[in-house]
């Protein structure tokens, strides 16, 4: 049999249409995306020119401006005034939508078609001026894809110019800080870095607290309690900004450029820099809040302290500083008849119970602590002349750095000498058809020549350091004896702290006393 079709006629209806016809609820869509004055006159003429525009129609009903100020287009997260018109056009309270051009929009093409599309499934309409596209248009989405598309395209565009003007500033060394969050620095002339006194302060006391003893959640504890403010503003401070603020360069005057970069153009995510792109190290960009000396040593205590077992730190004075000379470990502070008028705080090794033998060195309280530290400090200063006079060699023989100096020559000219044949061998390889086995072989042994050279330039480099910490150690101390000429009556905090190292307790009742200048003097209790 054949196939048979048969046509079933639409079915005609009459509609009365209603006389009176139903005006369109209006809306517009202003943006800007930077803040200066320029932009923002823009953004006030787009405001007023809509609002005009729209009560110019009769057949429409004007609905109100969305407006974002100050933000990009990129993505549409952050942009507060577009997901509330969008919001309220799906809620049936917009019928049609009026944005000068795709670009104002929105410039990530996923995001644009997103957008209209939701709006089409309600029946919503978005006119894009400039371009003469509306949605509901056949052509529509097709040109809309078109437009988004240049529009993205422009974004990148822009991205990388303003990625090539910030790395342009960074190669010529031109220092920008987030000023509304770093203690110390306000923006001064010519846009460089100016010291704010007051806050300058702060900061001194955190590096001197630090290389007191203290550690970070200590001088956070010392901080909130005075009441000093954070960077933010807040009466609450956190470890990781004191961390922050003992280990970051610019605190003496120098500028490490270009720690992080932005992965991605669209999300703006940020990425800490791991040699994906250049750094730049501006030596001497604004004035300094510490000295070099001082954030050298306090990167080196950083290192001290990662390597000593078991570094504590509390409020007092003696913590971590009181060493066990039974098992190394550190003394504790325990709080003996803490209920009754007997109440006294006494030092013992935190070790001293733990495992099947506990470690015999003595507990001390403070008050023997304070009594053996003035004896120990007054001794030094009835010998101040000797010990002063014997120290010019010393502090001559480290400052002297000749030798480490010509063997830091010689091995960096070893590492440039190994990189050069690596660049040559690689070069070699892109160019001629070598055996990739032995390419690999030779390419490896080069490899492994240049990171034995480069371990020992950090291992002299690191001698160095520890040269200079020494001697800054020293010079602080001899400081300190030479301004110090009278016996001591009672105990200073502050003289504890800049004079002495640490403190060994053996299982008599004998102690070293080491100060911070490598002075070792044997002291009975």
């Amino acid at each position: 049999m054949s196939r048979q079709v048969t046509v079933i006629p639409a079915i005609k209806r009459i509609e009365i249409k209603n006389p009176i016809i139903a005006k369109r609820r209006v809306a517009a869509y202003a943006r800007v995306s930077t803040d200066n004055e320029e932009q923002l006159t823009s953004y006030e003429a787009q405001v007023d020119y809509y609002t005009r525009y729209i009560k110019a129609n009769e057949n429409w009903d004007f609905v109100g401006i969305y407006t974002d100020e100050g933000i990009t287009a990129t993505n549409t997260k952050r942009r507060d005034g577009f997901k509330k018109m969008i919001q309220d056009a799906l809620d049936g309270k917009i019928d049609l939508i009026i944005t000068k051009s795709v670009s104002r929009f929105a410039r990530n093409t996923v995001d644009t078609l997103i957008a209209v599309r939701q709006l089409k499934e309600k029946g919503v309409e978005v006119y894009f001026e400039k371009e003469n596209i509306y949605t509901l248009d056949s052509k529509g989405e097709l040109l809309i894809t078109i437009m988004s598309s240049l529009a993205q395209e422009e974004s990148r565009s822009i991205s990388e110019n303003v990625t090539w003007g910030r790395r342009k500033r960074f190669a010529d060394g031109k220092v920008s800080l987030p000023y509304k969050k770093f203690l110390g620095y306000e923006k001064g002339e010519e846009g460089l870095p100016k010291i704010v006194e007051e806050e300058a302060k702060v900061v001194r006391l955190i590096y001197r607290l630090f290389l007191e003893g203290k550690t970070p959640t200590g001088i956070v504890k010392i901080l909130t309690s005075k009441g000093i403010p954070s960077p933010g503003g807040k009466s609450k401070w956190h470890a990781s900004t004191v961390r922050s603020i003992l280990t970051n360069e610019k605190y003496k005057g120098d500028a490490i450029l270009q720690k992080t970069f932005c992965t991605d153009f669209l999300s703006k995510k940020m990425k800490v820099n791991e040699g994906e792109v250049p750094q730049y190290y501006v030596e001497n960009s604004h004035p300094p809040i510490v000295s070099k000396e001082v954030f050298d040593l306090v990167q080196h205590e950083f290192k001290r302290r990662k390597n000593s077992r078991n570094y504590t730190t509390g409020t007092s004075c003696f913590s971590s500083r009181i060493v066990c000379g039974c098992c190394q470990g550190m003394f504790g502070p325990k709080v003996w008849h803490s209920n009754s008028k007997y109440r006294r705080t006494i030092w013992q090794c935190n070790n001293k119970f733990k495992g099947e033998k506990k470690c015999a060195t003595p507990h001390l309280d403070e008050e023997t602590l304070k009594r053996l530290f003035v004896e120990a400090f007054n001794s030094l200063i009835e010998d101040k002349e000797a010990i002063i006079s014997g120290y010019d060699a010393i502090i001559q023989a480290l400052t002297d750095t000749t030798a480490l100096d010509k063997e830091t020559e010689k091995v960096q000219g070893e590492c440039d000498v190994v990189l050069e044949l690596m660049r040559k061998l690689v070069d070699e390889n892109a160019h001629t058809a070598l055996d990739q086995e032995d390419y690999g072989r030779r390419y490896n042994a080069y490899a492994a020549r240049f990171e034995k050279a480069k371990k020992k330039l950090e291992k002299i480099n690191e001698q160095k350091v520890n040269q200079q910490a020494k001697r800054e150690n020293i010079e602080a101390f001899m400081k300190t004896i030479k301004e110090n000429d009278h016996l001591l009556t009672e105990f200073d905090e502050e003289l504890w702290c800049a004079t002495v190292d640490r403190l060994i307790v053996h299982t008599t009742n004998n102690v070293t006393v080491i100060f911070k200048d490598g002075t070792e003097l044997p002291w009975h209790i």
